[in-house]
């Protein structure tokens, strides 16, 4: 009869120290690439978290955390100050690009958000407060979350357990390997950790924000996610999920159009909607003030809404 080596489980001092060396790792490779920004506001100055996409200046950050008319200073981790202009902002994406005159800073390694797994390991880096250079760690919580940001729609955002605060939005959500996967973003009230996914839709948004200074968008108005269907629905409908309608916006396109939370957005035009991001795609410049159907699953049945995006301002 042969013995079976079952190896020993690692002690909790062992796993401990691999969790550990993981989080300082990243950490050391992602907190020169964050800067503390600085922004003034009225009589007063307001605070928030950027992270350098190249070396020549162009940081990242959230489109909350700078307004239009925005001014105001980075301060790196080196403790090189210099102040920042405005490139451009996206409101519906919570994205926005500044830029400062200054070379030489520490890019950070772009990752794709699209690789993400719930449960998987993510570090924050950020400016909780105005402490510079603030590390924390948590795992995905869910992924292709729809969330309120005032009167817009943040669609297709991450959720994570590690710790955000005020002056973390436009900080660095990383994965395992020191890679870019989201921006955090810390909207007051929900209570949440937030990020903006980094992923190659993610990636055009900056570089026309670069080019043009902005996105003309079309919207629609509704907080929503991806929502499985019903067995019976799947074989009359030939698709498996649709977007869920969790808010109707109050005086949005879609409020006039007469869809109601709970509806099920099945189809934009002719395009089939499984999931948020196919919503959000559908609203490009050329979808705005053109009418179109929203076929809707709502309760036993199927309706046509006819709807008119407006722009985004």
């Amino acid at each position: 009869m042969s013995t079976v080596l079952v190896p020993p489980s690692p002690t909790e001092e062992e796993a401990l120290d691999a969790y550990s060396e993981v989080v300082t790792t990243v950490a050391a490779a992602v907190v020169p690439s964050v800067a503390s920004i600085g922004v003034a506001r009225g009589a007063g100055q307001g605070a928030g978290s950027a992270v350098v996409l190249s070396p020549d200046g162009y940081l990242l950050t959230c489109a909350h955390v700078v307004a239009v008319d925005s001014a105001g200073t980075a301060t790196f981790a080196d403790g090189r100050e210099a102040e920042f202009e405005l490139v451009g902002r996206d409101p519906l994406s919570d994205l926005a690009v500044v830029r400062v005159a200054t070379g030489a800073l520490p890019a950070v390694q772009l990752g794709d958000a699209r690789r993400l797994r719930v449960g998987q390991l993510v570090v924050a880096v950020g400016n909780p407060h105005g402490l510079t250079g603030s590390v924390t760690a948590g795992v995905v919580s869910a992924l292709g979350r729809s969330l309120p940001s005032g009167s817009r729609v943040v669609e297709n955002v991450i959720q994570t357990d590690a710790a955000l605060n005020p002056g973390s939005s436009g900080g660095a959500l990383v994965d395992a390997r020191a890679r870019l996967v989201g921006v955090n973003t810390a909207l007051a009230g929900l209570g949440l950790g937030l990020a903006v996914p980094i992923d190659t839709a993610t990636l055009e948004i900056v570089a026309t924000l670069i080019r043009d200074g902005r996105i003309r968008r079309a919207y629609l108005g509704i907080v929503g996610g991806g929502r499985p269907l019903a067995a019976r629905r799947v074989a009359t409908l030939g698709q498996e999920r649709g977007v869920g309608v969790a808010e109707v916006v109050p005086g949005s396109p879609a409020e006039r159009a007469g869809l109601q939370p709970t509806d099920t957005i099945l189809s934009i035009g002719p395009l089939p909607t499984l999931e948020a991001g196919d919503l959000q795609r559908a609203m490009a410049a050329d979808a705005i003030g053109v009418r179109t159907t929203l076929r809707v699953l709502r309760g036993d049945g199927v309706v046509d809404l006819e709807v008119v995006p407006i722009e985004l301002e």
